[in-house]
Protein backbone atom coordinates (compact mmCIF):
# COMPACT_ATOMS: atom_id res chain seq x y z
CA UNK A 1 0.00 0.00 0.00
CA UNK A 2 1.09 3.47 -1.05
CA UNK A 3 1.85 5.45 2.28
CA UNK A 4 2.35 9.25 2.25
CA UNK A 5 -0.05 12.05 3.99
CA UNK A 6 -3.12 10.40 6.02
CA UNK A 7 -6.46 11.64 4.82
CA UNK A 8 -9.99 9.86 6.08
CA UNK A 9 -12.13 9.14 9.04
CA UNK A 10 -11.13 6.02 11.48
CA UNK A 11 -14.42 4.45 13.17
CA UNK A 12 -12.74 3.61 16.85
CA UNK A 13 -14.48 1.96 19.21
CA UNK A 14 -13.48 4.34 22.43
CA UNK A 15 -12.20 1.94 25.47
CA UNK A 16 -13.32 2.62 28.91
CA UNK A 17 -10.95 5.41 30.54
CA UNK A 18 -9.92 6.67 28.22
CA UNK A 19 -10.28 10.95 26.95
CA UNK A 20 -11.29 11.44 23.40
CA UNK A 21 -8.36 13.22 23.10
CA UNK A 22 -6.56 10.05 24.63
CA UNK A 23 -7.55 8.02 22.32
CA UNK A 24 -7.60 10.24 19.47
CA UNK A 25 -3.78 11.04 20.44
CA UNK A 26 -2.55 7.31 20.36
CA UNK A 27 -4.53 6.44 16.94
CA UNK A 28 -2.57 9.74 15.63
CA UNK A 29 0.48 7.68 16.53
CA UNK A 30 -0.57 4.67 15.23
CA UNK A 31 -1.54 5.91 11.61
CA UNK A 32 1.16 8.35 11.65
CA UNK A 33 -0.52 11.13 11.15
CA UNK A 34 0.04 14.84 11.06
CA UNK A 35 -2.96 16.29 11.50
CA UNK A 36 -6.31 14.68 13.39
CA UNK A 37 -9.42 15.67 15.06
CA UNK A 38 -12.75 14.19 17.00
CA UNK A 39 -15.96 14.40 16.29
CA UNK A 40 -17.23 15.53 19.98
CA UNK A 41 -16.32 13.25 23.19
CA UNK A 42 -16.90 11.21 25.24
CA UNK A 43 -16.83 10.46 28.49
CA UNK A 44 -13.72 8.50 29.95
CA UNK A 45 -16.44 5.87 31.67
CA UNK A 46 -18.35 6.01 28.29
CA UNK A 47 -17.43 3.71 25.49
CA UNK A 48 -18.69 2.77 21.81
CA UNK A 49 -18.03 4.60 18.40
CA UNK A 50 -15.92 7.74 17.80
CA UNK A 51 -15.27 9.23 14.72
CA UNK A 52 -11.60 10.10 14.14
CA UNK A 53 -10.88 12.28 11.67
CA UNK A 54 -7.65 12.75 9.82
CA UNK A 55 -5.62 14.86 7.41
CA UNK A 56 -8.93 16.67 4.87
CA UNK A 57 -11.22 14.58 6.91
CA UNK A 58 -11.14 17.41 9.74
CA UNK A 59 -12.24 20.16 7.81
CA UNK A 60 -15.60 18.61 8.04
CA UNK A 61 -15.33 17.16 11.27
CA UNK A 62 -18.27 19.05 12.71
CA UNK A 63 -21.15 17.58 10.55
CA UNK A 64 -20.45 14.83 13.16
CA UNK A 65 -20.90 17.20 16.10
CA UNK A 66 -23.97 17.83 14.87
CA UNK A 67 -24.94 14.66 13.91
CA UNK A 68 -27.85 12.62 16.11
CA UNK A 69 -26.78 9.89 18.17
CA UNK A 70 -27.63 6.90 20.21
CA UNK A 71 -26.62 5.21 23.20
CA UNK A 72 -27.06 2.54 25.60
CA UNK A 73 -27.30 3.09 29.30
CA UNK A 74 -28.08 1.25 32.25
CA UNK A 75 -29.38 3.29 35.56
CA UNK A 76 -28.71 2.44 39.05
CA UNK A 77 -31.71 2.98 40.81
CA UNK A 78 -32.10 4.88 44.26
CA UNK A 79 -28.80 5.87 44.65
CA UNK A 80 -27.57 9.20 43.72
CA UNK A 81 -23.88 10.50 43.00
CA UNK A 82 -22.81 13.96 43.08
CA UNK A 83 -21.54 13.18 39.17
CA UNK A 84 -24.36 11.09 38.15
CA UNK A 85 -22.23 8.04 37.46
CA UNK A 86 -20.47 5.83 39.10
CA UNK A 87 -16.99 8.02 39.90
CA UNK A 88 -18.99 10.71 41.98
CA UNK A 89 -19.87 10.73 45.72
CA UNK A 90 -23.00 9.56 47.22
CA UNK A 91 -25.43 12.30 47.80
CA UNK A 92 -28.61 10.29 48.85
CA UNK A 93 -30.18 6.60 49.21
CA UNK A 94 -33.62 5.92 48.77
CA UNK A 95 -35.95 2.81 48.62
CA UNK A 96 -37.37 1.66 45.08
CA UNK A 97 -40.89 0.94 44.50
CA UNK A 98 -42.52 -0.74 42.42
CA UNK A 99 -41.80 0.14 39.18
CA UNK A 100 -44.75 -1.20 36.78
CA UNK A 101 -44.94 -1.23 33.09
CA UNK A 102 -47.05 1.35 32.83
CA UNK A 103 -44.86 3.55 34.73
CA UNK A 104 -42.05 3.14 32.43
CA UNK A 105 -44.09 4.02 29.57
CA UNK A 106 -44.91 7.24 31.08
CA UNK A 107 -41.32 8.20 32.13
CA UNK A 108 -40.45 7.28 28.61
CA UNK A 109 -43.38 9.70 26.90
CA UNK A 110 -42.46 12.38 29.64
CA UNK A 111 -38.97 12.41 28.32
CA UNK A 112 -39.42 12.04 24.33
CA UNK A 113 -39.91 14.97 22.09
CA UNK A 114 -38.32 18.47 23.27
CA UNK A 115 -36.95 18.45 26.59
CA UNK A 116 -35.44 21.72 28.76
CA UNK A 117 -31.86 20.10 30.36
CA UNK A 118 -30.00 21.94 33.03
CA UNK A 119 -26.07 20.75 32.09
CA UNK A 120 -24.50 19.16 34.71
CA UNK A 121 -21.47 20.63 36.48
CA UNK A 122 -18.92 17.61 35.64
CA UNK A 123 -19.20 18.50 31.99
CA UNK A 124 -16.88 20.69 29.42
CA UNK A 125 -19.16 23.51 29.18
CA UNK A 126 -17.31 26.60 29.38
CA UNK A 127 -18.10 29.15 32.00
CA UNK A 128 -15.67 32.48 31.90
CA UNK A 129 -13.00 30.39 30.09
CA UNK A 130 -13.16 27.49 32.62
CA UNK A 131 -14.77 23.76 31.91
CA UNK A 132 -17.71 23.56 34.14
CA UNK A 133 -15.75 20.10 35.78
CA UNK A 134 -12.90 22.15 36.67
CA UNK A 135 -15.45 24.18 39.15
CA UNK A 136 -16.67 20.99 39.83
CA UNK A 137 -13.54 19.82 41.23
CA UNK A 138 -13.04 22.85 43.46
CA UNK A 139 -15.93 22.93 45.11
CA UNK A 140 -17.71 25.80 43.30
CA UNK A 141 -21.54 25.39 41.40
CA UNK A 142 -22.30 27.86 38.93
CA UNK A 143 -25.57 28.90 37.68
CA UNK A 144 -26.38 27.20 34.01
CA UNK A 145 -29.37 28.25 32.06
CA UNK A 146 -31.38 24.53 30.93
CA UNK A 147 -30.94 24.59 27.13
CA UNK A 148 -33.65 22.34 25.03
CA UNK A 149 -32.27 19.01 23.41
CA UNK A 150 -34.62 16.36 21.37
CA UNK A 151 -34.80 13.00 22.63
CA UNK A 152 -36.21 11.06 19.64
CA UNK A 153 -36.39 7.90 21.07
CA UNK A 154 -36.39 6.41 24.53
CA UNK A 155 -37.12 2.54 25.68
CA UNK A 156 -36.87 1.83 29.12
CA UNK A 157 -36.82 -1.53 30.60
CA UNK A 158 -36.59 -2.96 34.20
CA UNK A 159 -33.59 -4.88 34.81
CA UNK A 160 -30.59 -5.52 37.65
CA UNK A 161 -26.96 -4.88 38.12
CA UNK A 162 -24.68 -7.27 38.43
CA UNK A 163 -24.50 -7.41 42.10
CA UNK A 164 -28.94 -7.83 42.22
CA UNK A 165 -29.86 -3.79 42.29
CA UNK A 166 -32.69 -2.30 40.62
CA UNK A 167 -31.66 -0.97 37.53
CA UNK A 168 -32.98 0.58 33.94
CA UNK A 169 -31.69 -0.30 30.87
CA UNK A 170 -32.11 2.70 28.23
CA UNK A 171 -32.09 3.34 24.62
CA UNK A 172 -31.72 6.82 23.58
CA UNK A 173 -31.88 8.43 20.16
CA UNK A 174 -31.33 11.96 20.34
CA UNK A 175 -29.82 15.00 19.26
CA UNK A 176 -26.47 17.07 19.64
CA UNK A 177 -25.99 17.95 23.27
CA UNK A 178 -27.61 15.47 25.38
CA UNK A 179 -26.02 14.89 28.36
CA UNK A 180 -27.38 10.89 29.39
CA UNK A 181 -26.21 11.43 32.66
CA UNK A 182 -28.41 14.36 33.50
CA UNK A 183 -31.22 12.26 31.16
CA UNK A 184 -30.71 9.38 33.84
CA UNK A 185 -30.99 11.31 36.96
CA UNK A 186 -34.40 12.74 36.20
CA UNK A 187 -35.70 9.83 35.62
CA UNK A 188 -34.57 8.55 38.65
CA UNK A 189 -36.74 11.23 39.80
CA UNK A 190 -39.54 10.74 37.86
CA UNK A 191 -39.82 7.49 39.26
CA UNK A 192 -39.19 8.50 42.73
CA UNK A 193 -35.80 6.96 43.73
CA UNK A 194 -33.46 8.78 41.93
CA UNK A 195 -30.29 7.03 40.44
CA UNK A 196 -27.24 7.38 38.77
CA UNK A 197 -25.20 5.47 34.98
CA UNK A 198 -23.16 2.96 35.72
CA UNK A 199 -22.66 2.35 32.14
CA UNK A 200 -22.83 4.55 29.33
CA UNK A 201 -21.62 3.23 25.56
CA UNK A 202 -22.38 5.45 21.91
CA UNK A 203 -23.84 3.01 19.92
CA UNK A 204 -24.38 5.25 16.70
CA UNK A 205 -23.76 8.72 15.61
CA UNK A 206 -25.24 10.15 12.64
CA UNK A 207 -24.85 7.31 9.90
CA UNK A 208 -21.78 5.68 11.29
CA UNK A 209 -22.92 2.24 14.14
CA UNK A 210 -20.42 1.22 16.26
CA UNK A 211 -21.02 -2.55 14.23
CA UNK A 212 -18.51 -0.83 11.62
CA UNK A 213 -15.95 0.40 14.80
CA UNK A 214 -12.53 -1.28 15.58
CA UNK A 215 -10.99 -1.39 19.06
CA UNK A 216 -8.38 0.51 20.27
CA UNK A 217 -6.30 -3.19 21.32
CA UNK A 218 -7.37 -4.99 17.90
CA UNK A 219 -6.44 -1.56 15.85
CA UNK A 220 -2.93 -0.94 17.65
CA UNK A 221 -2.00 -5.27 17.23
CA UNK A 222 -2.37 -4.19 13.59
CA UNK A 223 0.37 -3.62 11.03
CA UNK A 224 0.34 0.16 9.04
CA UNK A 225 -0.89 -0.57 6.13
CA UNK A 226 -3.70 -2.60 7.89
CA UNK A 227 -4.48 0.03 10.09
CA UNK A 228 -4.56 2.17 6.96
CA UNK A 229 -7.08 0.30 5.45
CA UNK A 230 -9.46 0.53 8.21
CA UNK A 231 -10.03 4.28 7.35
CA UNK A 232 -12.89 5.61 5.72
CA UNK A 233 -12.90 7.94 2.86
CA UNK A 234 -13.47 11.65 3.61
CA UNK A 235 -16.30 11.65 1.79
CA UNK A 236 -18.14 9.12 4.43
CA UNK A 237 -18.62 12.12 6.83
CA UNK A 238 -20.58 13.97 3.70
CA UNK A 239 -22.77 10.67 2.95
CA UNK A 240 -26.06 11.59 3.47
CA UNK A 241 -25.34 15.12 1.47
CA UNK A 242 -27.32 15.73 -1.61
CA UNK A 243 -24.21 15.82 -4.48
CA UNK A 244 -23.01 17.28 -7.31
CA UNK A 245 -20.64 16.33 -10.51
CA UNK A 246 -18.49 19.11 -11.93
CA UNK A 247 -16.13 18.62 -14.88
CA UNK A 248 -12.44 19.66 -14.64
CA UNK A 249 -12.82 23.00 -15.57
CA UNK A 250 -15.53 23.98 -13.16
CA UNK A 251 -14.26 21.66 -10.54
CA UNK A 252 -10.75 23.83 -10.16
CA UNK A 253 -12.62 27.01 -10.27
CA UNK A 254 -14.87 25.74 -7.70
CA UNK A 255 -11.69 25.09 -5.64
CA UNK A 256 -10.63 28.59 -6.07
CA UNK A 257 -14.25 29.93 -4.10
CA UNK A 258 -16.06 31.04 -7.21
CA UNK A 259 -19.68 30.11 -7.43
CA UNK A 260 -21.00 28.37 -10.03
CA UNK A 261 -24.32 28.48 -11.96
CA UNK A 262 -26.53 25.49 -12.47
CA UNK A 263 -29.87 23.90 -12.82
CA UNK A 264 -29.46 22.76 -9.56
CA UNK A 265 -32.76 22.81 -6.68
CA UNK A 266 -32.02 24.14 -3.46
CA UNK A 267 -30.05 22.02 -0.54
CA UNK A 268 -28.67 23.55 2.24
CA UNK A 269 -25.75 20.37 2.25
CA UNK A 270 -24.36 19.59 -0.80
CA UNK A 271 -21.70 17.67 -1.42
CA UNK A 272 -19.48 18.31 -4.60
CA UNK A 273 -17.17 15.78 -6.57
CA UNK A 274 -15.08 16.60 -9.65
CA UNK A 275 -14.39 14.59 -13.13
CA UNK A 276 -13.06 10.77 -13.44
CA UNK A 277 -12.36 9.61 -10.91
CA UNK A 278 -15.39 10.96 -9.25
CA UNK A 279 -13.32 12.42 -5.99
CA UNK A 280 -14.78 15.20 -3.39
CA UNK A 281 -13.80 18.53 -4.01
CA UNK A 282 -15.30 19.83 -0.83
CA UNK A 283 -19.16 20.72 0.67
CA UNK A 284 -21.44 23.59 -0.67
CA UNK A 285 -25.01 25.01 -0.86
CA UNK A 286 -27.35 25.70 -3.61
CA UNK A 287 -29.48 28.51 -3.99
CA UNK A 288 -31.61 29.80 -6.73
CA UNK A 289 -29.50 27.50 -9.08
CA UNK A 290 -26.53 28.75 -7.59
CA UNK A 291 -23.55 26.59 -6.27
CA UNK A 292 -21.81 28.53 -2.96
CA UNK A 293 -18.75 26.83 -1.50
CA UNK A 294 -18.71 26.26 1.73
CA UNK A 295 -15.32 24.25 2.83
CA UNK A 296 -13.30 22.82 0.56
CA UNK A 297 -10.85 20.67 -0.17
CA UNK A 298 -7.18 21.91 -1.01
CA UNK A 299 -5.65 20.90 -4.52
CA UNK A 300 -2.50 19.10 -2.13
CA UNK A 301 -5.09 17.47 -0.79
CA UNK A 302 -6.93 16.20 -3.35
CA UNK A 303 -4.05 15.07 -5.19
CA UNK A 304 -2.94 13.34 -2.54
CA UNK A 305 -6.17 11.25 -2.18
CA UNK A 306 -6.58 11.10 -5.90
CA UNK A 307 -2.48 9.27 -5.95
CA UNK A 308 -3.51 7.07 -3.52
CA UNK A 309 -5.63 5.64 -6.02
CA UNK A 310 -3.12 4.73 -8.31
CA UNK A 311 -4.48 4.58 -11.57
CA UNK A 312 -3.80 6.57 -15.05
CA UNK A 313 -7.51 8.56 -14.88
CA UNK A 314 -6.60 9.96 -11.31
CA UNK A 315 -2.93 11.40 -12.38
CA UNK A 316 -4.79 12.69 -15.36
CA UNK A 317 -7.66 14.48 -13.01
CA UNK A 318 -5.10 15.74 -10.30
CA UNK A 319 -2.70 17.01 -13.01
CA UNK A 320 -5.77 18.90 -14.89
CA UNK A 321 -7.14 20.58 -11.75
CA UNK A 322 -3.55 21.69 -10.83
CA UNK A 323 -3.06 23.01 -14.62
CA UNK A 324 -6.21 24.61 -14.40
CA UNK A 325 -5.89 26.87 -10.83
Amino acid sequence: MQRGPVHGVLLLDKPLGFSSNDALQKAKWLLRAEKAGHTGTLDPLATGVLPLCFGAATKFSQLQLDAPKRYEALLKLGVKTTTGDREGDLVSERPVGEITAAALAAVADRFTGAIAQVPPMHSALKRDGKALYEYARAGIEVERDARQVTIHALALELTHTDDGHAAIRMDVRCSKGTYIRTLGEDIGEALGCGGHLVMLRRTATGHFDVAQAVGLAEFEAMSLDERLARLHPVESLLAEHESVTLGTEDAARFLSGMRRRGSWPDAAKVAVYGGIPRTLLGAAQTTGGELIPSRLLSPIEIQQILQKESTPSAAVMAAGIEETL
